[in-house]
């Protein structure tokens, strides 16, 4: 429950959250000295060397009482505030004193006042005074003052020995951080080169830091470069299967293209058109442009290109007005194919499509919308997997497909470092599928 309540505050970052780490125990070192040694510790010293005080001013009233006048008082207490290096006097009555106002952090004074009151019997006023204590008791003749220094009272400089454990403290946290950072980078580096690997980029990399980071840092390396070889094999496997099968294919379709006035022969030259479309399905599906470098264009002129392209093909589609994104870096050729497909696979389960794009914080949203059946919320998650047909809520009927289409842009769109959501159309006049291509920006 705690930890809950926490979450939200504690940084997210791994700089912040070593730092964290890092402070907290400083700080709370910092505290335990302030509160159990410094107050406790000065606080004792301060009641100690009070009560000190105390019997010499307890001396210095029984000497000035023990001579037989107020003017061989005076004398005594001369002497005795020489002496002992205070200001002693004597008046009949308590002379007008305005005392000063004690901070509320001088813990000290009011130590001092303290004890000066429980220790010494007839006081009759007692404060500060421009720095230094002042004390008036009562005595056989008169009223003695005493005027002394706050050092005779209290320990100097109470708060020394916390302003140098703060700075000695504040000194070796920088020095820690500055190799905390240091093992730190390695992490970071390593957590930027998986980012950039996931989004299609192959970024370099050298292993550095400490040893688990470095253990780290060449299991990733093995896992990239076993990857790239398993993903340039299933390029090339298909590539020469589609090869090995185009080769039969078109001396079919030459046979076929000869005997066009038979109603079989057109039947199966339409099969060929489409295992040969089927064929490009797959490799685009395989290839996914991996080397394919991205640049920056924009979103709504690549979309409107795609758009008239869809029409001149005969396709009903339209690319709603609205804002134009600042440009961004997009592979042409894979983010082409995905918008493409999306239109396809609008068009063929639906009589009409629509695109619209829109900002939202920290991203751009194509959305492609299609007046068709639409796919029910839990098939939604299997529509993007590679080879999945959703025939009864798709529509079979309407198009052969080999399911690639929604795998084919959602693998697109992982390569930016976006994603493919399926949800329900709204819009007037369609309410099918609604595609929502999440780019983020920057």
């Amino acid at each position: 429950m705690l930890g809950r309540l926490l979450k939200p505050i504690f940084p997210r970052g791994l700089y912040g959250r070593a730092a964290l780490i890092l402070l907290i125990p400083v700080v709370t070192i910092l505290i335990l000295v302030a509160v159990l040694f410094i107050q406790r510790h000065y606080e004792r010293v301060t009641q100690q060397m009070t009560t000190n005080f105390a019997i010499v001013v307890e001396l210095v009233r029984s000497r000035a009482d023990a001579v037989p006048d107020a003017a061989a008082a005076e004398a005594v207490l001369a002497e005795l505030g020489g002496a002992l290096q205070i200001d002693a006097r004597r008046a009949e009555t308590l002379p007008a004193i305005e005392f000063d106002r004690i901070a509320a952090f001088d813990l000290s004074s009011r130590i001092v006042l303290q004890e000066l009151a429980h220790r010494i019997p007839g006081i009759q006023a007692q404060g500060v005074v421009g720095g230094e204590f002042v004390v008036w008791v009562e005595g056989a003749h008169g009223l003695y003052g005493l005027r002394f220094g706050s050092g005779r009272v209290a320990a100097r400089n109470p708060h020394q020995l916390l302003v140098i454990v703060l700075v000695g403290g504040l000194v070796m946290s920088l020095v820690a951080f500055m190799f905390l950072k240091n093992q730190v980078r390695p992490i970071l580096r390593l957590a930027r080169v998986a980012e950039a690997f996931g989004r299609g980029q192959s970024l370099p990399y050298r292993p550095s830091g400490a040893a688990e980071v470095r253990a780290a840092g060449q299991a990733f390396l093995e896992m990239r470069e076993r990857i790239e070889n398993h993903i340039e094999q299933r390029t090339l496997l298909l590539s020469g299967v589609s090869h090995d099968l185009r080769t039969p294919l078109t001396r079919m379709r030459l046979a076929l293209s000869m005997m066009e006035d038979e109603p079989e022969a057109r039947a199966l030259l339409a099969d060929v058109r489409e295992m040969e479309g089927l064929i490009d399905r797959f490799l685009d599906f395989a290839r996914g442009e991996m080397a394919e470098a991205p640049v920056p264009m924009g979103l709504r002129a690549l979309a409107a290109a795609r758009v008239r392209e869809a029409q001149r093909a005969g396709q009903e589609v339209a690319l709603r007005p609205g804002p134009d994104p600042a440009p961004m870096k997009l592979r042409p050729g894979l983010m082409a194919r995905a918008i493409d497909n999306l239109i396809g696979n609008a068009t063929r389960y639906g009589n009409r499509a629509e695109l619209s794009i829109a900002e939202e914080p920290g991203q751009v949203v194509l959305t492609v919308e299609d007046d068709g059946p639409g796919i029910a919320p839990e098939d939604r998650a299997a529509a993007l997997r590679p080879f999945v047909r959703l025939d009864p809520a798709r529509g079979a009927s309407r198009g052969a497909g080999a399911g690639l289409g929604l795998a084919i842009a959602a693998d697109a769109l992982r390569l930016h470092g976006g994603g493919l959501e399926l949800g329900q159309g709204t819009s007037p006049g369609l309410g099918g599928l609604a595609v929502r291509v999440v780019l983020p920006v920057g």
